[in-house]
């Protein structure tokens, strides 16, 4: 073969590659498929999940179990609390975490997990409704459920069929958006977020506000009637960003280093010429009460390098930076 024909020859992926993408695509399908079968079942999950006046009890066995692990976790990090319980603990004692105001959710590939035959006889005994995410509606755990969630797959991404694969991912995925239709349902919000999640980066983004960040003492500005050497002085000080005020203090507008740099080089007798003429009106502007994630997204979102920060009379309060705003912890 010449060298040519090698250098232009097409190099077959590797087999591990090939397989590493086979598996994916296949469980990226069985979650897709979910989609499509979510019905009145899925609905009347959440109404049961959402209305729980006590604690949503998850469990399964093996696979299932570390699953349910994980939507047990879910649901309690977006305000629904909610315990892991294994059936076989639960057969020997553990059962008398549940109580007449709870909802157990209940994991089962097959819907036939003879572990969880115990856990729905006294959830029926006691009147505890049943929410079920099984891979099989029409099993007896689907029967007996209160409200089925599909997660059926047409077959696992092991070769064999046999590993659960495709179907845990399906029921993780189950899981998620049953706990995010509750937090949906439940309107639940970031400030109640954060009061669950106060610790690390997490908690300082939801908590930090702009009143926390922000410049505020005594903070310059310059009047609608000034003229572009007055500007010089506070725009050198305050980092390029200087806020252009009008009656009451009220922000009408602002300069920026970059808005007398262009104004320089169009006009040589710049010095003179009134702020009105070249600032930039009607700026984006923050409220002290602001939480600093969403102030830091807009200004990056329009390449914003400072923002004025105004009281309810839209009056200045102060500035807020992005560096600072980052260097907070904000994003």
């Amino acid at each position: 073969m010449s060298t040519v024909a090698s250098a232009g020859a097409k190099t077959a992926p590797h087999p591990v590659l090939a397989e590493g993408r086979r598996v994916l695509r296949m469980e990226a399908e069985a979650v897709a498929s979910l989609a499509a079968r979510l019905d009145a079942g899925f609905a009347r999950a959440v109404e049961l999940v959402a209305s729980c006046r006590g604690r949503v009890v998850v469990s399964g066995v093996g696979k299932s179990g570390i699953v349910a692990r994980k939507v047990a976790a879910t649901l309690t990090s977006t305000g629904t609390p909610a315990v892991f319980l294994h059936p076989v603990e639960g057969l020997h004692g553990d059962l008398g975490i549940v109580g007449p105001s709870d909802v157990m959710v209940l994991l089962s590939k097959s819907g036939s997990t003879a572990e969880l035959e115990g856990l729905l006889e006294f959830a029926e005994a006691w009147g505890v409704p049943v929410v079920a995410l099984a891979g099989a509606p029409d099993s007896p755990l689907g029967r007996r459920a209160g409200a089925v969630i599909d997660c059926g797959v047409a077959e696992e991404a092991c070769p064999m069929d046999l590993a659960p694969t495709s179907s845990t991912t399906a029921a993780m995925a189950a899981g998620d958006a049953l706990a995010v239709a509750v937090l949906s349902r439940r309107e639940f919000r970031p400030e109640d977020f954060a009061r669950i999640h106060p610790g690390g980066a997490l908690g300082r983004r939801l908590t930090l506000r702009v009143r926390d960040v922000m410049e505020s003492a005594k903070y310059p500005s310059v009047s609608i009637r000034s003229v572009a050497r007055e500007v010089v002085v506070p725009l050198a000080r305050m980092r390029g960003t200087v806020a252009v005020v009008g009656k009451d203090r009220r922000v009408v507008g602002v300069v920026t280093a970059g808005d007398l740099t262009r104004l320089m080089e169009r006009d040589e007798e710049f010095l003179d010429v009134p702020v009105s003429d070249f600032m930039t009106r009607s700026p984006r502007l923050a409220a002290p009460g602001e939480l600093a994630a969403v102030t830091l997204r807009r200004m990056q979102e329009h390449g914003i390098m400072a923002m004025p920060v105004v009281n309810d009379a839209g009056a200045l309060a102060g500035v807020v930076h992005l560096h600072d705003l980052l260097r907070a912890g904000a994003a």
